[in-house]
């Protein structure tokens, strides 16, 4: 004990540093409920003191003992030092000022907050007294008129001595009104709003409560709905517990007094609708037309005696009786209406113009029609041919010496192009017959004549190659005349030129007669007016999507007209003419590419411009429709029909294969050629054909049926190759329609396999059975005719119904072995496979040769 008193002592507290920077953090708000938090630092300044003076008080007991009130005023014995000046606590030092700064615009929102509930309180008093005055003076009135009819009519002179009476003590009594009302005070409402606050960074002032009516008691007995919204601000401080309404209740109490105002006008007039009513429809499509309840429909329906749902399609007539019942009005429509009917629009004759004639050159392969066609245009389209033979149908327009323009369109003379070659005779206002003057009528140039008298067109015959050695153009005259086809030389009315499309001769004489014929024609249409043409040949191309040659019959066709063509619809991107050219409007007869269709359109159909796009979409549909229920229509189904249907599917062999062609005529004419390959024992399936390059579906589908795919003109894309490669599916490239149809009757031939061709060599009779053997039989023959051999094919025959088929094994004359035995010889025989022998027995011998098969 005593060596711890002994130790020694400091004279002074240890050294140490106090903390001068208070840390804190304040949390921003931003707008769409961002916030950030933010590290703010208080620095207070450091007092240090001299040596040996007293420490100064902390600040907080400062703080704390400034607000005390002073005892009462008492003599001092000396003058007490000037206390210092009052300092904010150290809680309230550390308050930013972004803090202050946001406690006080939370205040001035909740003060105009205030505000504006206490003017909307003014206002809805102000409404309900003037409702209260106007209901008292409306019932003082109804008091006043019937105090007046129960009482008893008075003396004429009585009103003139009772108004000044009763003037008198009205008047009387509004001095005393007023005198009244004088001292009153002004309303509640206007006495109770608050004063304007003072906003201070270090205390905020309490505000009086709004006079308010009691809320409803809820569960726990307070009123929170009506409390108004809790803010960090009054949650943290006790003296401001009371809160406001929220601005979203301020917001729904006044759309509810909006709703409380409207006043209803009664009931509203029923609206009469027009009812577009197609052949068949649903009973929730017709309430949505008439703007009315399916439920109510339904009800309707029930009472007609028709139980229905609300999904269930309706008539036409049954639909007029539910229109004509809810007091609509029905306009009825068929599905036909949808599309556009060309034959019902004609234009008026004094709106029709001259336009430039359409040449179609027509004629057998290899006559030299593309040839005259390029001595024509001064163009060189036959060397781009595959093999010089046209694959596709051309449109061009030449102008001639004199000025006017000639539309031609190039059609292929192949047998497999019929459908192009009747496209183009309907379309066009001139057919040119190319004949050559070597080589006469050919089946082609028949048929181009069928197709031209078949659309009415008159025939213009070119004799070509008549500068090659052989020619003879008066033979051509003459099997002319077998197709009643007289020519003007012979004393008939159709013209014929000589021309050689090598030499360049005749020309002008064949462009005099195309314009002496043109105008005999008087060929008109309107130019102004929507377009309407004819799609000469479609395909798909990898840069430009689908692309249509069309040959523009009547109207201007603009860049930007929203079109249907066929099945598709579309928006003209651009026009190309026949020399690449772009151009913005395309007139009658002129020949154009357009771009901008949704798909790749038939060949043949017809191009019109719409008005919007909608109806364009509308008519599109509708023909797709049409174009599908035509696809899936079945026949009608018989037992005859099932049963060769079956029969069918047992005996003849499938040859599926994928077609993909350069253009939609090609591709179309490739099908035509192909089934017409098709024979009773084998059938080409199309499983796919359309115009554009190979792609992975068209892969896919052939890997799935082991079809080969046809490219015509076309290659497959890289992922299309890639796939055929693991799929192991085979591509077969042709660019001439010929060598394809050859090269496929050939690989329709393979899958029938070789024919097997039977010869009968000889037939015999069997007079007798011996035992040959312990199992086997001999038989005793009299060949009757040809000769038996060993080895052959037997059939053994009994009462003409075959017993077995077999072959000779053994063949014996006498004892001896012998090659064949000729007729009226007797022989022995032993057959390979059966035993079954009867005398009277017939063996009939034959040879089996097998023979590639060709279609």
């Amino acid at each position: 004990m005593s060596d711890e008193q002994d130790k020694p002592t400091l004279s002074r507290k240890p050294l140490g540093l106090k903390r001068t920077v208070e840390a804190g953090q304040v949390q921003q708000q931003f707008s769409h409920g961002r916030r950030n938090t933010v590290v703010v630092e208080v620095k207070r300044r450091r007092v240090l003191g001299r040596p040996g003076e007293a420490a100064p008080a902390p600040e907080v007991e400062e703080v704390e003992a400034a607000p005390a009130p002073a005892p009462a005023p008492a003599p001092a014995p000396a003058p007490a030092p000037k206390p210092a000046a009052p300092r904010v606590s150290e809680n309230d030092s550390l308050m930013s000022r972004q803090e202050r700064q946001a406690q006080l615009l939370r205040e001035a929102e909740e003060a105009r907050m205030n505000a504006l509930e206490d003017n909307r309180r003014r206002d809805e008093a102000a409404r309900a007294r003037a409702a209260e005055e106007e209901k008292a003076r409306a019932e003082a009135r109804v008091e006043q008129a019937e105090a007046k009819a129960a009482e008893p009519a008075p003396a004429p002179a009585a009103p003139a001595t009772a108004e000044p009476a009763a003037e008198a003590p009205a008047a009387a009594a509004a001095p005393q009104g007023e005198a009244a009302a004088a001292p009153a005070p002004r309303p509640a409402t206007t006495s109770a709003a608050p004063a304007p606050r003072r906003f201070t960074p270090v205390e905020a002032p309490k505000r009086p409560e709004p006079k308010r009516p009691e809320p409803k008691a809820t569960r726990g007995g307070d009123s929170r709905r009506q409390s108004g919204k809790l803010t960090v601000t009054r949650a943290l401080n006790d003296d401001e517990g009371a809160r406001a309404r929220s601005l979203a209740a301020l917001k729904r109490a006044r759309e509810k007094e909006k709703r409380s105002h409207m006043t209803s006008s009664g009931p509203r007039e029923k609206q009469v609708r027009e009812v577009v009513v197609p052949e068949a429809i649903t009973v929730q499509d017709l309430a949505n037309r008439m703007a009315e309840k399916g439920s109510d429909l339904v009800k309707a329906l029930f009472k007609m005696g028709m139980p229905v749902t609300i999904n269930q399609t309706i008539d036409q007539d049954t639909a007029e009786l539910l229109v004509t019942e809810f007091g609509h009005e029905i306009k009825r429509v068929s599905e036909g209406d949808i599309d556009i009917r060309h034959d019902e629009d004609v234009d008026d004759a004094e709106h029709l113009k001259p336009r430039a004639p359409v040449v179609t050159i027509m004629g057998h392969v290899d006559h030299g029609k593309t040839s005259l066609l390029d001595a024509l245009r001064g163009a060189n389209v036959q060397a781009g041919e595959a093999g010089g033979i046209t694959q596709h149908i051309g449109a061009y327009q030449v102008k001639t010496p004199d000025g006017s323009l000639v539309t031609f369109l190039d059609t292929p003379g192949h047998e497999a192009f019929t459908e192009m070659r009747q496209r183009g005779a309907n379309v066009t206002d001139i057919v040119i017959l190319v004949v050559a003057a070597d080589d006469g009528l050919k089946p082609q140039s028949i048929e181009a004549i069928n197709h031209a008298k078949a659309a009415g067109v008159p025939i213009i015959v070119a004799i070509n190659k008549v500068d090659k050695e052989g020619a003879n153009p008066q033979r051509v005259r003459e099997r002319l005349l077998e197709h009643e086809l007289v020519v003007e030389e012979m004393g008939g009315d159709v013209q014929n030129v000589e021309v050689s499309a090598l030499k360049k001769t005749g020309l002008d004489k064949l462009l005099d007669a195309i314009a002496v014929q043109a105008e005999i024609m008087e060929l008109k249409a309107n130019p102004d007016r929507a377009a309407e043409g004819t799609v000469v040949e479609a395909k798909l191309d990898k840069g430009r999507g689908p692309v249509a040659t069309i040959l523009v019959r009547r109207g201007t066709l603009k860049v930007g007209d929203i079109f249907v063509c066929g099945a598709e619809s579309g928006r003209v991107r651009a026009l190309i003419d026949d020399k690449g050219q772009q151009i913005k409007t395309a007139g009658p007869s002129v020949p154009v590419e357009v771009l901008g269709l949704g798909g790749v359109p038939m060949a043949g159909d017809t191009l019109t411009v719409v008005e919007n796009e909608a109806r364009a979409r509308e008519v599109a549909a509708y023909r797709q429709e049409q174009a599908l229920r035509k696809r899936t229509a079945q026949a009608p189904v018989s037992l005859e029909g099932m049963f060769e249907a079956l029969a069918d599917k047992a005996n003849v062999i499938q040859f599926p294969v994928v077609i993909k062609g350069d253009v939609q005529g090609s591709v179309e004419a490739i099908v035509n050629a192909l089934n017409r390959l098709s024979t009773d024992e084998i059938r080409v399936r199309v499983l796919q054909s359309g115009a554009g390059a190979i792609t992975e579906s068209d892969v896919t589908l052939a890997a799935a049926s082991n079809a080969p795919i046809i490219g015509f003109n076309v290659r497959p894309n890289a992922k299309a190759r890639e796939i055929a490669n693991r799929e192991k599916v085979r591509f077969m490239y042709y660019d001439v329609i010929y060598h394809l149809t050859d090269e496929i009757a050939k690989e329709m031939a393979g899958e029938l396999g070789p024919e097997r061709v039977e010869t009968v060599v000889g037939r015999a009779e069997v007079k007798d059975v011996f035992p040959a053997g312990k199992r086997d039989k001999a038989a005793g023959l009299l060949v009757l005719e040809g000769v038996i051999r060993k080895g052959l094919h037997a059939r053994l025959t009994r009462d003409d119904v075959i017993v077995s088929a077999t072959t000779i094994s053994s063949l014996r004359r006498f004892k001896d072995d012998v090659a064949e035995v000729r007729a009226g010889l007797e022989c022995g025989v032993v057959l390979a496979d059966t035993n079954d022998i009867k005398a009277g027995d017939h063996l009939e011998v034959f040879e089996v040769e097998l023979r590639e098969r060709t279609l």
